[in-house]
């Protein structure tokens, strides 16, 4: 009979070892099951054997109820679990030990439940914390304690998860399960709070789950992108220095012929897009030279890049407000010394702004840092705004960003709606009187507002496409190309208004004493 014994204990310790759970296999054990696998994972994966070649990332082990616990599962990932957390998982079987499990889950396991087709409608969750984004390296952080679910938690549990990339708008989250029991669910922040500490995440959350951090990946370019997108910007502002020349000898020479203000407003566009794209290249010619000597000189074309672009946005206003006058206020208008007035705001106003700018020292040399995929880092210099002035930021955010989206592209947007209703009355009112001259008064006033506000929509355009930049990186190619090509397209509208004024040359004979009755009156 004692022989009995040890062979009925090995063959007990085979049964059950044979019949047991692996750690190893609950995750693909789940997959193929019929519930969630969620909640199969959270319900198997405490009660698993361990057995051999268990990962450094799977914490599996017993730890004291009554004291704190803290895991470092992996180098990014981090646990700290309060005793009030680990005494609500706990059961009468272990009254001073239970199971804790930390781990890592690639988040592809995690399908997100496709929105729910309401008639003809798409309707998403009604949960308010529901979230989309990009899972922080691509890890879910899977915690569970005992066999209990822990919720309401009075002392938060903190995850920590470590990042080495550019990354913006953190939220820390957790994985909850749809209720159409299809294996799908969705990412919450109920019980969780985001703190960013500049090299990793802290999540307080109040209960224990599947967690990650949503984020926002800063759109990176890699060494090679960088150098095509340099030659594109250097090549387009070389062609839009050489276009704008033309097109003021084309201005010039269409005003000689016909003294028109309209042709004057353009060349006042044209030379400060002129003085734009030749200081952007001398500002980025130039900080190559300097060898990390920041003198007087890159001050003066980091203030000169500023004030063009100032005058460039200001001239594209005075645009559409010319634009105004013409279509909207013909009658009965006298603006003596117009000319003048317009270039106090389009030249007076950026040099104020420039000047004060000077003043307060913001201008230097700046210092843009590209980061790539592999983390490596590069420089690009160009005499700009000092990045050390601490100013900077607004300053830039003012005039490079809030003018031109707010004053440039609305104010415009509002002209161009102002011009088309003004249109339509002109046309109503010829129909119902039958009038020739008004007729074509108003084939003149269109090809007016199309030669102007297109030029003003063209660049307008280039700045509304700077916020593809932050998608993906065929929208910088694409804000690239066609902003540094803003000097081609002027000379197209210089062609397309020769080609105007010899059609209204051929036909001015015809009806001059319509023209003068409906011709604003302007005095330089």
């Amino acid at each position: 009979m004692w022989i009995s014994i040890p062979i009925l204990f090995y063959v007990t310790l085979a049964v059950s070892v044979t019949g047991a759970r692996f750690c190893r296999n609950v995750l693909q054990d789940c997959m193929n099951g019929e519930e969630p696998w969620t909640s199969c994972y959270e319900r198997r994966i405490v009660s698993c054997t361990l057995g051999r070649n268990i990962p450094k990332d799977f914490i599996h082990h017993r730890v004291n109820m009554h004291k704190e616990a803290e895991e470092n599962v992996t180098p990014h990932h981090k646990v700290y679990i309060p005793s009030s957390a680990l005494q609500k998982s706990s059961t009468a079987e272990f009254k001073d030990e239970v199971v804790l499990v930390a781990t890592v889950i690639n988040s592809t396991y995690f399908k997100l439940t496709p929105p729910q087709r309401k008639g003809r409608k798409l309707s998403t969750f009604n949960q308010p914390a529901h979230r989309n984004g990009i899972v922080l390296g691509g890890l879910v952080l899977a915690v569970k304690a005992g066999n209990h679910s822990v919720t309401n938690l009075s002392q938060p549990v903190k995850l920590t998860f470590k990042y080495n990339t550019q990354v913006e708008n953190g939220t820390c989250v957790f994985w909850k399960e749809s209720t159409l029991v299809n294996g799908t669910g969705y990412w919450s922040t109920d019980g969780c709070d985001t703190s960013d500490i500049g090299t990793e995440f802290i999540c307080s959350c109040n209960h224990l789950s599947f967690f990650a951090v949503l984020v926002n990946p800063v759109l990176s370019l890699d060494e090679r992108n960088s150098a095509i997108l340099t030659y594109l910007t250097y090549t387009g502002s070389g062609l839009s220095v050489i276009f704008t020349v033309i097109s003021l000898i084309i201005y010039s020479c269409l005003h000689q012929r016909r003294s028109q203000k309209v042709i004057s407003v353009h060349i006042q566009l044209t030379a400060a897009l002129l003085c734009l794209h030749l200081s952007f290249l001398l500002s980025c010619f130039w900080v190559q030279l300097l060898n990390n000597d920041e003198g007087w000189v890159c001050k003066v074309l980091g203030l000169l890049l500023h004030w063009a672009l100032l005058a460039t946005f200001s001239w594209a206003v005075l645009e559409g407000f010319h634009v105004y006058l013409l279509l909207i206020r013909v009658f009965n208008i006298y603006v003596q010394r117009y000319l003048l007035k317009l270039s106090l705001v389009g030249w007076g106003l950026p040099t104020l702004i420039a000047v004060v700018c000077g003043i307060s020292g913001v201008y230097g040399k700046y210092t843009l840092e590209i980061k790539d995929a592999n983390n490596r880092n590069s420089t690009a210099q160009m005499c700009w705004m000092n990045n050390q002035v601490p100013q900077r930021p607004l300053v830039s955010f003012i005039t490079t960003v809030a003018l031109p989206c707010v004053v440039m592209i609305l104010y415009n947007s509002c002209m161009l709606g102002l011009v088309v209703f003004k249109l339509q009355s002109i046309r109503k009112n010829s129909i119902e009187t039958g009038s020739s001259w008004k007729m074509k008064r108003e084939k003149d006033l269109w090809k007016d507002s199309v030669t102007v506000l297109g030029l003003s929509c063209v660049l307008g355009l280039s700045w509304v496409l700077a916020t593809f930049t932050y998608i993906s990186v065929p929208g910088i190619y694409i804000f690239t190309i066609i902003n540094s090509l803003q000097g081609v397209f002027m000379f197209l509208w210089s062609l397309a208004l020769t080609c105007k004024s010899r059609s209204d040359t051929n036909s001015s004979g015809k009806d001059d004493s319509c023209q003068k009755m409906m011709t604003t009156s302007f005095n330089n």
